[in-house]
């Protein structure tokens, strides 16, 4: 062999074994994204976390911020006598939707160590005797738009939740809890007529979050006023709605997308083959990953800021939209790869704060990571 073909089979032989080392690469990078890509999961040492910080503040009546209209000096009170079962978690929605996180948790993983604990002030607190002062407080005057619609929302998630469990305490506290129940299902069948327009930022009064916890409320206990009314009011507010403008999110205080919140809705709300039309007009851009901001998790620059923890709420809440969107569109839509992908890097954004050390999260962040784990859980 002459020494010019020894030459090129040296060459040749360095072209081959640098595009191995390439393949190798790019298969590892590969295992390794396709790793990343898979949505946590939540175990029981992570459930047991999240259960002593919904035990702590459950009981913790101080710092609180009361949403209390008072009617003469005899109502200047403590949380814990205006509200003998939701006084703490620093306010009473976060209080309601940490006791939804005790049950959920006690259903998931019955041999949970606070398992005990948590039953013990599940009974505590769901007795008639406080259940009916937190009835009889509502039915003051002045209380009308008391929690409209959050803590309305949440009370039905909670009360969906011990309605679904076959646990014999669990089917007591159901029980007992129907008062406030009722006084909730009431209030919406009350209101959504008179509303006239939705609202639309992401926080609290967020029309769309609460219209979707009250129909999927609605939907369990066999409600047909209340599904019938959910379903009119929905397509009344967001049927015609194109071209959301989500570029805007989001809002420096939101825990709620008002794009995402919508389109969760409305999937609950159209037929699988409307969504797909209506959605499409909705964010028509998505399958080319726009508005980016949409999908990119916000920064949370100081989880001591009880408003710029908002964030975190966000990228849980938008977690758990898209992967109900995902679900909602047909398998081979190239949008389903870009909301799930967009779903994962939510969750993990702020999966490792939700313990962050500092109360304006911890209060409630775990009951957005645990609703976001069983929308996760529903869709396997």
């Amino acid at each position: 062999m002459t020494k010019s073909a020894v030459s090129v089979m040296l060459i040749l032989s360095v072209i081959v074994l640098l595009n191995a080392c390439k393949s190798s690469v790019k298969n590892t990078r590969k295992e390794n994204n396709d790793k990343q890509e898979v949505f946590p999961v939540l175990t029981e040492e992570t459930a047991a976390g999240f259960a002593g910080l919904a035990l702590k503040c459950s009981q913790q009546e101080y710092p609180n911020k009361l949403s209390h209209v008072m009617n003469d000096s005899s109502e200047v009170l403590p949380p814990k006598v205006l509200h003998p079962v939701f006084f703490g978690c620093f306010d009473w929605h976060s209080c309601v939707h940490g006791h939804w996180l005790m049950v959920r948790l006690l259903k998931t993983f019955p041999e949970l160590p606070e398992a005990e604990h948590i039953r013990k002030v599940l009974n505590d607190h769901f007795t008639p005797e406080k259940i009916g002062r937190e009835v009889a407080y509502l039915q003051q005057v002045n209380r009308k738009s008391f929690e409209r619609t959050y803590g309305w929302a949440w009370l039905l998630k909670l009360s969906e939740e011990l309605d679904t469990w076959k646990d014999p305490q669990g089917r007591i506290w159901a029980r007992n809890l129907q008062p406030l129940t009722q006084t909730f299902v009431q209030r919406y069948l009350d209101f959504l007529p008179k509303q006239t327009y939705p609202i639309r930022r992401g926080v609290h009064a967020n029309t769309a979050f609460g219209l979707i916890f009250a129909l999927d409320y609605a939907r369990e206990s066999g409600n047909k006023a209340l599904e019938a009314m959910i379903i009119k009011r929905s397509k009344d507010y967001f049927l015609q709605d194109k071209h959301i403008p989500a570029r805007w999110e989001p809002g420096g205080d939101d825990f709620l997308s008002p794009s995402l919140q919508e389109a969760a809705l409305m999937l609950r709300v159209l037929s699988p083959k409307d969504f797909v039309t209506w959605f499409h007009d909705f964010l028509p851009d998505l399958a080319e990953g726009k508005p980016v901001n949409l999908l990119t998790p916000p920064d949370v620059s100081d989880r001591s800021d009880p408003k710029i923890v908002h964030l975190d709420g966000l990228n849980l809440s938008r977690a758990w939209c898209m992967l109900e969107i995902a679900r909602a569109l047909p398998q081979e839509d190239a949008r389903v790869d870009v909301l799930r992908h967009a779903a994962i890097k939510h969750a993990r954004a702020t999966l490792p704060f939700i313990a962050s050390g500092h109360y304006e999260g911890e209060h409630w962040l775990a009951s957005f990571a645990v609703y976001m784990f069983a929308v996760a859980e529903k869709g396997k």
